[in-house]
């Protein structure tokens, strides 16, 4: 079921790639390189990647919506997945797990077009 808009989609991806990248230092692991490093990468990329997408909160309009949210569930993905695969799970794992199934989940959630019908950059042919 696709409950979360596009709009409010944009506003999630913002607030959640500033709080990834400064998640180390709220969360206090920042000093493990590997947790510090995958949760500000991730993060860094959330932000790049939305003001690039073709959607309400996007600047350059660039990125589809469909690789928009390609892109946010692999990046959940990684980021639930990377305190095994990069080898920091014994000293902090869950904000990387549930921030990643949250990434996954809105990924999932998110309406593909705009409540008209239509993705934000294209034109309606009559």
């Amino acid at each position: 079921m696709k409950f979360i808009t596009r709009k409010t989609h944009a506003v999630l991806d913002y607030i959640m790639g500033v709080l990834l990248i400064a998640s180390p230092w709220i969360l206090g692991f920042a000093d493990i390189e590997a947790a510090k490093w995958s949760a500000v990468a991730v993060g860094a990329l959330m932000l790049l990647m939305s003001l690039m997408t073709d959607y309400e909160g996007g600047a350059m309009k660039t990125i589809s919506m469909g690789t928009h949210l390609t892109t946010d569930l692999l990046a959940g993905l990684f980021l639930a997945a990377s305190p095994w695969l990069l080898g920091f799970n014994d000293q902090v794992y869950l904000p990387h797990l549930i921030l990643g199934i949250m990434e996954i989940g809105a990924a999932l959630c998110t309406q593909r077009t705009s409540q008209h019908g239509f993705g934000h950059g294209e034109m309606r042919h009559a």
